[in-house]
């Protein structure tokens, strides 16, 4: 297959993603295999080619924003009551190795028994703990950044799976989807949304899942006065949810194609990056991964408001000042990755709120010239990859 894989992490000019012809991946116990339809280009992508993201093993794919359907269903995965030619879940699971999407048996080996699958709820969500219905070839799936935790340890217990020592990641810790196919644990797939095409769905599953999770970090209280630092595929996606929910949004970024964007998004007002807000901030979000920006929200902040930090990676922050960034009850946070939960509720309200997905196609073949591009500020909204 056609995939793209990080060989030597460097600026992009130095051209750190190569092409490459991989075989096919054949899902394991408990897994899917979806032919990819659709992938978001994300800026950990990015900071992943580019070195600031170390890489946990060699010559990985990357991609964590993935659409595709299921054309092979591995080991002990449960399967929907209709599926044609499917065992049913009370029978022997794990008995058979993989079904490919011409119905034969494509492996061998040991099932894991655990009956994981894809769960329901509202059209979308997460096969634990939402009423499992399995599922079937052909079937429209998410794939995002969380890719498997060991749901043991104290985090995973207490509802803080994205804490979890031992998580792994799509696109980093395994192979992700700048590919023609992508492998991915049932339990952590997620349900879509219906009423948008594949590449609107894409930027949805880490710029939609984890810009909702850095917002309700934020605390904005019901009808406040949200600010906003940077303006790229996730912050477009959160300023709506916000708008949505009745809150007064102000953009602060450095392109004036995405201040343009904001206002027609209904942001209420749209500046440079290092501006002032018209108003004090309840809550603002850093989106861009500029530390010298954490200062300046801090400074727009109204007594007590928080400032939540949506990126797996920041610049180096300068000094504060204690009575100008946090006295006065500011707080200061950062946001880690999601939880599946987060992932259900956000693409929740994408399917009660149709949100307007600002998309830059590329083809898959232009994966690197996509990210370089996302690199020099040259992508309004989000670029996605189609195969």
């Amino acid at each position: 297959m056609r995939a793209w894989q990080v060989v030597t992490p460097g600026p992009m000019g130095t051209g750190p993603l190569r092409a490459a012809e991989l075989p096919v991946p054949e899902p394991g116990p408990g897994q899917v295999r979806l032919r990819v339809d659709a992938c978001g280009v994300c800026r950990t992508d990015l900071h992943l080619a580019e070195g600031d993201l170390v890489p946990h093993r060699p010559r990985t794919v990357p991609g964590h924003e993935v659409v595709g359907r299921i054309d092979a269903i591995g080991p002990g995965v449960a399967l929907a009551a209709d599926a044609d030619g499917a065992t049913p879940p009370s029978a022997e699971p794990g008995a058979e190795g993989p079904r490919s999407a011409a119905g034969a048996d494509i492996g061998g080996g040991l099932g894991s028994g655990a009956g994981v699958g894809v769960g329901g709820g509202a059209g979308v969500g997460v096969g634990v703990g939402v009423g499992p219905r399995g599922v079937r070839l052909g079937d429209r799936l998410g794939v995002a950044w969380l890719g498997s935790t060991d749901g043991t340890c104290v985090y995973c217990a207490r509802g803080a799976e994205n804490l979890c020592p031992a998580s792994t990641y799509t696109g980093w810790d395994v192979d992700g989807g700048y590919a023609e196919y992508v492998c991915v644990r049932a339990d952590y797939a997620y349900r879509l949304p219906a009423g948008y095409s594949d590449a609107e769905l894409a930027p949805l599953l880490c710029a939609g899942i984890v810009g909702y999770r850095a917002l309700r970090r934020a605390e904005l209280p019901p009808g406040g006065r949200l600010g906003i630092y940077g303006f790229g595929a996730s912050a477009h996606l959160a300023a709506q949810v916000a708008i949505a929910q009745g809150a007064r949004v102000h953009v602060l970024t450095r392109s004036a194609r995405a201040r343009a964007l904001a206002l027609e998004l209904g942001a209420a007002s749209a500046t440079g990056a290092y501006g002032a807000p018209p108003e004090p901030l309840d809550a603002a979000v850093l989106f861009a991964p500029v530390g010298d920006l954490v200062p300046v929200a801090l400074a727009a902040l109204d007594r007590g408001g928080t400032l939540s930090v949506a990126g797996i990676h920041l610049s180096d922050i300068p000094p504060l000042v204690y009575a100008d960034h946090l006295f006065q009850e500011r707080d200061l946070r950062s946001t880690t990755a999601n939880t599946r939960a987060d992932g259900a509720e956000f693409l929740a309200i994408a399917a009660e709120h149709r949100l307007a997905v600002t998309v830059s196609p590329y083809p898959l073949a232009a994966a690197d010239q996509a990210l370089g591009d996302l690199a020099a500020d040259r992508v309004t909204g989000a670029a996605v990859l189609l195969p």
